[in-house]
């Protein structure tokens, strides 16, 4: 469960910071992400 967790929460932060400057759309979609890495942990 936390290795899966850990994945997405990697993976989110890393396409975070490939990016130049954030837009409210990269932060809202990160987040989005975030939520869903979590549920999807909190299910499992």
């Amino acid at each position: 469960m936390f290795d899966s967790l850990s994945e997405k929460l990697q993976e989110t932060l890393a396409d975070v910071r490939q990016r130049g400057a954030l837009t409210e759309e990269d932060i809202n979609r990160a987040m989005r992400e975030i939520r869903l890495a979590l549920l999807e942990a909190d299910v499992n």
